[in-house]
Parts: C-alpha cells; structure tokens; sequence
C-alpha cells in the first residue's frame, strides 16, 4: 500500500497528531527521539570535553600586579593522537551494523535498541576512569562503546518496518532522528559550560546517568510490534497492519535476499549517498570544537555553543523536511522515488557550494553561517537517503540500514584521524583543505544517487516475493490472509 492509499484510512482515534500520547506509535517515536537523542550526546561529548582535556590553562596569581601561572595540560596529546582518540568510537561501532540488522529481525528491535543505548550510557559513566588510567584504556571503552551503539541505527529500522504506516514513514522516522541533531546541540552545549564549571569529568557523569534513565524508561513501554503491545487500541492496530498490508499472526522468520542486495544499483547509490552525507557530519561533529577554538580563537564556551547551532538549525528542519516529504507523496505532487532523489540531491548540491564558499572564506563569521547553512540544509538529505530503506524493502530495512551505515562508519573512522593530519599546525590553509575534502565527496554523493535511486519495492525483496506468491494463491482460488480486517474509511 502507497502513502495515498495508506493515508485514506483511519486509525479511530479522535486526537490531533500533536498529541502524540493518545497514538502508541508515537510514543514510540517521542521515546526513539530521546534515544537518538542519547546515542549523539554520548558520541559528541569527548568532542568538547577533549578541548578541555588537552588545553593549556592559566590562572590568575594575585599579588598585587596582574600575573598569570601557566598550568600543564592534564593530557598531553598532539592532533594526531586526539584523531585516533576521537575515532576510537567507531572502531567497535563499525563491527555491529550489520549484526544490528540481523538480530533486530529475531530478538525484537526495541530490546536490541535499549540495550545498545543502555550499555553505551552505562560505559560513559567510566570515561573519566579509563582516561586517568590511560590513553589505551580510553580507546577501549570508547571503542566498545561504540560496538553498543553501532545496533541503534539498523535496529530503529527494523521498528519502523512494524510501526510505521507508509504515509507516516518519512515524518515518524525524521521526527525520530531529529533526536541526534537536538543531542548534539545539547551535548556541545552543556559540555562547554560543564567542562568550564564542575570539570570535564562531568561532563561524562551527567549524559550518562541520563542515558541510564532513558533505558528504563524504553524497556518498560516500548514493545516490538503492535500485536505485542497491550495497551495500543483495536483501531489503531489494525490500521497500521492493514496499512503494512500484512496479518496479526507475524513472528515469521525472515530471510534476507543477499543477492539482490548486493547487486541492486538502488542499494549502492543509497551507501555511497549515506557515506558522503556522513563524512562531511563527521568532519564537523569531531572537528568543529577545535576549529574554532584553535584556528578561529573562540573560547572553550562559544566555541561549544558555535559548534551546535549548526545542529539546532537541522534539528529543527528535520521533523519539517519530513512532514513536507510525506505531503508530497500524499498529495501526488511526486512519486516516493522523486521525493527521495530532490530532497536528498538538493541537499547535498547545496551542501557543496556552501562549504566551499566557507572554506574560501575562512573567516569567523561568515565561515560559520555557510557550515550553519551547509548542515542544516543536511535535514533534506535525510528524508533520502536515511528513509530510503524502507521503500527498497521494509522487512530488510534493518540489515539494509547496517550494510549503509557500515560505510558511513568508514567515513566515521576516517574523517578525524585525516583532519588531524591535515591539520597538525592549525593553519587557515590546512583547514581549507579539509573543508574542500567534504564538499567534493558531498557532489559525487549527489551524482551518484540522482542516477541510481529508487523508491520503489524491489523486485527482489521480501515483499515483492511475498506479494508474487499471494497473488499464485489468489488466481488459484484462495484469498488474502488478511482480508478479514475491515477498516474504517475517512470521510
């Protein structure tokens, strides 16, 4: 069933969308927003708290003249160590993309998803341990933090496959990732004031007792599917499956179509999109703090604030670029596979000259409202390439969703340890360089996905096989498993 078709029929709840309390599967979607929100805050934290760890201190000695004492570093790491630091994180988080996918389908999305989330809160409790105790053991938390978290992006997939009805698809899972950028935005911010404030041990203690919360709260409500669920409506359940177009029986084991996958145009200019898209977040996520302080000579606290307003400005046109994504499939304006290929080469197109024309620029102001504009317009981006999954086919979106972000971990690993080697001297030039870098891997990410991009169901997934078997079935005398769902019709 299309988003046109989907959005004809009813879930016989009398609310307003905006109360998303009245509707389980946006309960589901306020809980999954403050998860990303979580995955992001413990990822970013060591960003800003980094600056503070390596930073040469002074302070005040008062004796009658103005003097100042010079403090040593309490870590003294050089650009190329704080690289491998910072990368760390995605050396474990590249190992469970895949795995994520897979055990999602059989153990349930939502426990894989909380335990991801849970563990990686847990773990960022003992950062400020494993820092003291030494530059090996920093790497191993974060590292193992990250094989935790790597399960969060495919699981959330594996979700959506079950909850979410196809004319709610791009709004459900952009209001849901918004939780990153908002993560983000609160993370570099609340990093900044801590680290400056109570230390940057802090900065660990306060995010990940948080995140330890959140765990309780998303195990306890949120379940795998709707059948499993015991406080969602009659109505609504069965709206979402007839939507799904699939029956109450579920539980059917899923068996994933490696060959198709693998030799689909549509698949790989989803991973090349996905690897471009994140090799320029990446290279502002962890580079940004040291940017501008260092190279731009902000403070430790505006250059927190600066590096997430680029984050506030996606946060906040996520959950729009979503809604306007679904209208335009709602109302005929452009097919799924249109939508996915404006939205997301657009963005990247614009992604490109805006990075470009900062990084000739390099100066703060100005540099800082073309990155401002550059990651924001990303919020487009997303309603391609980070939803496309589920239209190629939603019951492998989860293993879909691993085989992209494995690459984009790539980008992940890569992008701080190449900045930091470009970057070993702070000087205005060597930043051009890594600014020209992102937005020459943003414009072949948008050549490649205009020309291979799909939104439609493959005639090799799940689905379609499914579907191609049923209709046998049908033509040979026997009817639709589900149609005995009867639905009510919007006026």
């Amino acid at each position: 069933m299309d988003a046109t078709e989907s959005s004809k029929l009813s879930d016989g709840i009398n609310a307003p969308m905006w109360m998303f309390w009245r509707r389980r599967r946006y309960v589901l979607v306020f809980l999954a927003f403050f998860g990303f929100f979580n995955v992001y805050s413990l990822r970013v934290n060591l960003s800003v708290a980094i600056v503070a760890m390596t930073e040469n201190r002074t302070v005040q000695y008062p004796n009658g003249t103005i003097g100042y004492v010079s403090r040593e570093q309490e870590f003294d790491w050089d650009s190329t160590t704080k690289g491998y630091i910072l990368s760390s994180f995605f050396y474990g988080y590249i190992f469970t993309q895949l795995i994520g996918g897979y055990i999602s389908n059989a153990l349930g999305g939502n426990y894989v998803f909380g335990v991801g989330v849970g563990v990686t809160a847990g773990l960022t409790l003992l950062t400020p341990l494993a820092a003291h105790a030494g530059f090996g053991w920093l790497i191993a938390v974060r590292a193992t933090e990250g094989f935790f978290e790597g399960v969060t992006f495919p699981c959330i997939h594996a979700i959506w496959s079950n909850w979410a009805p196809p004319s709610e698809r791009s709004r459900m899972a952009t209001i849901a990732f918004s939780g990153v950028f908002t993560g983000t935005v609160a993370s570099m911010l609340l990093s900044g004031v801590l680290a400056d404030t109570l230390g940057w041990e802090w900065v660990f203690y306060i995010l990940g007792a948080f995140g330890c919360l959140w765990f309780v709260a998303w195990m306890l409500i949120v379940k795998k599917s709707p059948e499993s669920d015991p406080y969602i409506t009659t109505k609504e359940k069965e709206f979402i499956l007839a939507t799904l177009q699939r029956s109450a029986a579920g539980g059917e084991k899923v068996q994933h179509p490696w060959r198709g996958i693998l030799t689909s145009k549509a698949v790989w200019a989803l991973i090349v999109s996905s690897f471009s898209e994140n090799w320029g977040f990446y290279t502002l996520l962890t580079q940004l703090p040291t940017f501008l302080r260092d190279t731009m000579h902000f403070e430790l606290q505006a250059a927190g604030f600066l590096s997430a307003l680029p984050y506030l400005v996606m946060g906040l046109l996520l959950s729009v670029a979503g809604y306007l994504a679904d209208l335009c499939q709602i109302r005929r304006w452009l097919t799924t596979t249109q939508v996915r290929r404006y939205f997301n080469c657009g963005a990247f197109l614009a992604q490109t000259v805006f990075m470009l024309v900062g990084a000739y620029i390099l100066r703060p102001a100005p540099t800082l409202t073309c990155i401002t504009i550059a990651v924001g317009c990303g919020a487009f981006a997303w309603c391609g390439f980070a939803v496309n999954h589920l239209d190629l086919s939603p019951k492998s979106a989860g293993v879909l969703m691993g085989i992209s972000n494995t690459f984009s971990t790539v980008a992940g690993i890569l992008t701080p340890i190449v900045s930091g080697q470009l970057t070993a001297s702070g000087s205005e030039n060597e930043w051009r360089t890594v600014f020209y870098i992102a937005a020459g891997i943003y414009l072949i990410g948008c050549v490649t996905y205009w020309f291979g991009v799909s939104g439609e169901l493959q005639p090799w997934s799940i689905e379609a096989r499914e579907r191609e078997r049923e209709k046998q079935r049908q033509d040979g005398g026997q009817g639709y498993a589900n149609e005995g769902l009867v639905m009510e019709q919007k006026p």
